[in-house]
């Protein structure tokens, strides 16, 4: 897929500070890029820059292969980790001001909330004032005015915060469903399992640089150690046997070993000799998870 949003060669400095330090990325449409790293490496510069809250010390930002300009900024929507709705206001007349100020008409609004609203199961709240809205339900209002006007960049900066497994999904279902339909999605987080189930790509800052970046799968086996998870039936004593000199076994238990092929031999022999000696249940590589990738990559950094 082409890229809807590339980012190059971003630094940004505040005072003594850099914040952003030659970062770049690209955004392919019809993708979920995840932008990770602790706090303070960057992301949320990176995201102000992008919404053109603030500019850049050098580098640019490019949409649909041009300058990013402020008339762009109407064709992203952007969901910060730091909610505001005003509590005074009716939740249906609030939703239909933010899309009034995104360029919808009031029929037009009216229309699309009411489909929204229902489908997150909050209609009857219509008529509520916000400050009786559960945080949960605030944050539902809140993802439905950033997605409404149907903007082709989503920038969502930690959307889960607060939300219960079943409305977690719901969101995430969502957000599958705006990819599928084209959306290019920044999806900023701390939850590495949920960077697992719904990200294609990824980007890792740490310390204000892009220390890791790629899709994801290709990021997960490059960090793999060449270890096999085997669950088999037989004596481990012949398993260990027939591989010597062709895999290490790194854990054992009962019926299970965990296997490290030799520099230099194969994963079809290693298959092979197991077969000589054991009844294979399952043979699979173990990939690491991005929990595990993150903590090594920012260690590594240090």
């Amino acid at each position: 897929m082409p890229s809807l949003l590339s980012v190059e060669r971003l630094t940004k400095r505040y005072a003594a500070h850099t914040a952003l330090d030659d970062v770049s990325l690209d955004v392919p449409e019809g993708s979920v890029y995840g932008l990770l790293g602790p706090n303070g490496a960057g992301k949320t510069t990176l995201i102000r820059i992008i919404n053109r809250i603030t500019a850049p010390d050098s580098g640019r930002v490019l949409f649909r292969g041009r300058e990013l300009a402020q008339e762009d900024v109407a064709r992203i929507g952007y969901l910060p980790e730091e909610r505001g709705l005003y509590k005074k206001m009716r939740v249906g007349e609030q939703a239909i001001y933010f899309a009034r100020l995104k360029g919808l008409s009031r029929s037009e609004a009216t229309r699309r909330l009411r489909a929204w609203f229902e489908k997150f199961d909050i209609l009857g709240w219509w008529d509520k004032r916000v400050e009786e809205l559960s945080k949960g339900m605030a944050q539902k209002v809140q993802f439905i005015v950033t997605v409404l006007h149907e903007p082709p960049l989503l920038i969502f900066d930690e959307p889960f915060s607060g939300f219960d497994p079943v409305n977690a999904n719901l969101l995430k279902d969502e957000m599958l469903a705006l990819r599928d339909k084209g959306c290019a999605i920044i999806f900023s987080t701390h939850n590495m399992a949920s960077v697992e189930e719904i990200c294609d790509h990824i980007m890792l800052i740490d310390r204000s640089r892009n220390i890791l970046s790629g899709p994801l799968e290709e990021v997960r086996r490059s960090y793999g150690e060449s270890i096999w998870r085997l669950e088999y039936r037989g004596a481990h004593e012949t398993l260990d046997a027939a591989l010597k000199g062709l895999c290490a076994v790194v854990e054992e238990a009962p019926g299970v070993a965990a296997l490290h092929i030799a520099e230099g031999r194969s994963a079809r022999e290693m298959v092979a000799a197991i077969n000589t000696a054991v009844e294979i249940r399952s043979l699979g590589e173990a990939v690491p998870s991005m929990n595990d990738i993150f903590i090594k990559a920012v260690s590594w950094g240090k």
